[in-house]
């Protein structure tokens, strides 16, 4: 066993010889670090046996070993060198090799084929990759056909509003100048007509801005504590006289007085656009049937939590299930006739927008007869009951019992909304 002081000098000289074999490996992994794996790990491997080489002729040259050990030295290293440069040039190979497939399937990223991962194994770092490239492929795919489905509703809404005004306004601009010319057999019936024509026109205007605001994001909303009863009798009472009108009977299926926070004037707007479309799609003689019921554990975006579901259900016998997923989408009328049905297609676009707004959600399904759309909103918090007193109070009408909705043919004449 050699004295301390010896082992001292010889981890001395190799560390010395070491640190320069290192300090050269660093620098030329710096100067090649743009180059490929494969040539890193090559540099690497020769530092490991340099440095290894380096501290025995170090300890050699201060005589701590004869000529025969650092002949036995030498060639160990030397073996251990090509069998370490053999190994690195395998797993460098192999680096390339899976680099090259994944390059190659990256170029199919974003087109229409989409991103396909190279079948050939690869190192884990790589294949994470790969699945990462696949979920930002499929992503990319879906951002496309979102787009591709924007944009043709884009294109159809143009069309459509371009129809709707150039048509009642060649109409307007003839009753004027037959009025101006006073050629008009009637001018009364003109004037009701041109105003008729001018609130539709507004109607379409107004249902433009009410879009615009919602998918700008700047839809302000005043949310107050109310019934789901309430909201549901102005709606039919609302939509009273056109159904009147068209023959169309309303009918309760059931509206529970749950209470809701909502901003009360957008989310009548949402049932006076539901009910309307529902009239307008439903033949004379036919029944449109409003029902809100409490439901338990079922929350508005899918999650825990009670919700209050609301239903409008036509008898338009039934929505191709083509179409369905479309509703909803912005200038939708459910028409392929070169005369589609009146109105824009804003309104059921603007229902689903105020619904989200009110971190609830709008859907539709097809039933036996006819639709029924769905409005599920966020159920609110129970009222906690009051303190124990010598007086009761009156009901507050938020309670969960089911009060019959007043039939419309009371309701107060009052315009109903534009169809859409």
């Amino acid at each position: 066993m050699p004295p301390v002081s010896d082992l001292l000098l010889i981890a001395l000289y190799a560390g010395a010889g070491a640190a320069a074999v290192g300090a050269a490996g660093a620098l030329a992994l710096r100067a090649l670090r743009r180059r490929s794996v494969a040539v890193s790990l090559a540099v690497l491997t020769a530092v490991t046996v340099g440095a290894m080489l380096a501290g025995t002729l170090s300890v050699a040259w201060a005589m701590f070993l004869n000529r025969h050990d650092l002949t036995v030295v030498t060639v160990v290293c030397a073996v251990a060198a090509a069998a370490s440069a053999l190994t690195a040039l395998l797993l460098g190979s192999r680096l390339i090799a899976g680099h090259r497939a994944l390059e190659r399937a990256a170029r199919t990223l974003g087109r229409e084929g989409g991103f396909i991962p190279p079948d050939s194994p690869a190192p884990a770092e790589l294949a994470s990759l790969a699945r990462r490239l696949a979920e930002a492929s499929a992503s990319l795919a879906d951002a496309r056909e979102r787009e591709r489905a924007l944009e043709s509703s884009r294109r159809e809404l143009v069309a459509w509003i371009s129809h709707d005004l150039r048509s009642p306004l060649a109409g307007l601009r003839a009753m004027a100048e037959a009025l101006e010319d006073g050629i008009a057999e009637d001018p009364d019936r003109y004037h009701r007509q041109i105003r008729s024509e001018v609130e539709r026109l507004s109607a379409m205007v107004g249902d433009l801005f009410e879009l615009s605001r919602i998918q700008a994001g700047s839809l302000a909303l005043s949310p107050t504590r109310m019934s789901v009863y309430d909201l549901v009798s102005d709606a039919i009472a609302g939509a009273g006289p056109l159904a009147a009108e068209r023959g169309v009977r309303l009918a309760d299926d059931g509206v529970d007085t749950v209470p809701v926070e909502v901003d009360g004037r957008e989310m009548t707007r949402v049932l006076a656009n539901l009910l309307v479309n529902a009239i307008h799609r439903t033949p004379a003689d036919g029944t449109v049937a409003v029902a809100a019921r409490r439901a338990e554990g079922v929350g508005s975006a899918g999650g825990p939590g009670d919700a209050v579901v609301l239903s409008v259900t036509d008898g338009c016998g039934g929505i191709p299930a083509e179409d369905l997923p479309r509703v909803f989408d912005t200038g939708w009328r459910g028409s392929d006739a070169r005369t589609p049905p009146a109105g824009a297609g804003l309104g059921l676009a603007i229902v689903r927008g105020i619904v989200e707004a009110h971190a609830g959600r709008a859907s539709v399904r097809n039933v036996p007869g006819g639709c029924r759309f769905e409005v599920i909103l966020p159920a609110a918090a129970p009222t906690p009951p009051p303190e124990t007193g010598t007086g009761t109070g009156a009901g507050t009408g938020a309670g969960t019992g089911t009060a019959p909705v007043p039939a419309p043919a009371g309701a107060p004449s009052r315009s109903a909304p534009s169809p859409h």
